[in-house]
């Protein structure tokens, strides 16, 4: 209660606000991001959200995307920096080490700003000043909602700073399908709903919301990119640089694939495999006895949640796979007959 009073009094005088998230943001950064915005500026702050790279095009309709500075673009990355250096405040948002933002993690650690950590991920840095951080949350945007009323701000809450944490809370749960949604997660989204959040719109924007290029690329891995061992409960898909250029795969075209590898019967790990220009980007998805996270932190260099988390490797496409595999077959009893997995 003593942290939060100070951090209160942090914003009790207009300030100059930067806030940021991690490289590639989902609608739980994003919405996180942009809802905290709208906000602080209610509040009569001026705020900036800079991404450190793109992020999907079907996160858009979000209020204040136009004004979103994309770190990576070399046209928008000196008034980014700009920003950066001129804030009295600087918010990090879902994500809990700084290098998840890249190049921006280093500037933000020298800033002399005060530094915010809002996010729901394990094993946090100790690089905030305030930290509000909760791996009980389903969401980054859960926190940003509590945050905010425990501030004593809930009626500041409009319809589009309800639309942008709904869709958060909405797509970190699966759709209200994975084990993180629970009875709190309902009663926010249920005040969320009676603020003004239109569910069945946002679900349609962020789901429903596809390209032709990417419904065949979809199709195309599904017949084409799926792998299915049965005897080791396990399934992946394998994605080369070639297959996303040949679809013209934009930022967000892969989102979700994972969760057809998942979906299969008598499968309790899911992987998705994606070459890209800077070595091989790895989304791992369980079933809820399946940590996920800790096998991903072992072998990957990753992390995230027990059932949903990340991972990258510098080998090439088929060796990444076939370390994938071997570990799987070695981690069989750790995996699928316990919740820890042993370091390795």
């Amino acid at each position: 209660m003593e942290a939060l009073a100070s951090f209160k009094k942090e914003l009790s005088s207009p300030k100059k606000i930067f806030i940021t998230t991690h490289v590639k943001p989902d609608a739980d950064a994003l919405g996180s991001s942009l809802g905290l915005a709208n906000y602080l500026i209610r509040k009569g702050h001026e705020v900036s959200v800079v991404t450190p790279s793109d992020y999907p095009s079907f996160l858009a309709w979000m209020k204040g995307n136009e004004s979103v500075l994309d770190f990576s673009k070399p046209e928008e990355k000196p008034l980014a920096t700009l920003r950066l250096e001129q804030a009295d405040i600087i918010f990090c948002l879902d994500f809990s080490v700084l290098d998840r933002v890249n190049e921006l993690g280093e500037m933000i650690r020298k800033s002399n700003a005060f530094v915010v950590n809002i996010d729901h991920h394990q094993d946090p840095e100790d690089f905030a000043d305030f930290r509000y951080w909760s791996t009980k949350a389903a969401a980054t945007c859960e926190l940003v909602y509590q945050l905010i009323v425990e501030l004593g701000d809930k009626d500041l809450i409009d319809k589009d700073i309800a639309e942008c944490l709904y869709a958060g809370i909405m797509t970190d749960t699966g759709g209200f399908r994975h084990p993180n949604t629970t009875k709190n997660v309902h009663l926010v989204v249920a005040e969320l709903i009676e603020i003004g959040a239109d569910s069945s719109q946002i679900a349609n924007l962020i789901y429903d919301s596809n390209s032709v290029n990417r419904l065949k690329f979809i199709g195309f891995a599904i017949t084409r990119r799926l792998i299915v061992r049965e005897d080791l409960h396990t399934a992946y898909f394998v994605i080369s640089k070639k297959d996303l250029k040949k679809y013209q795969s934009q930022t967000g075209d892969t989102e979700g694939l994972v969760n057809y590898a998942l979906s299969l019967d008598g499968i309790k790990l899911a992987a998705l495999f994606s070459e890209r220009e800077d070595g091989i980007k790895i989304s791992f998805r369980s079933s809820s006895d399946v940590a996920v996270n800790k096998f991903a932190a072992s072998y990957f260099n990753g992390g995230g949640h027990k059932n949903a988390a990340g991972g990258k490797s510098a080998l090439s496409l088929k060796d990444t796979v076939d370390r994938f595999e071997s570990l799987v077959e070695k981690c069989q009893e750790e995996l699928f007959h316990s919740e820890t997995i042993s370091a390795g």
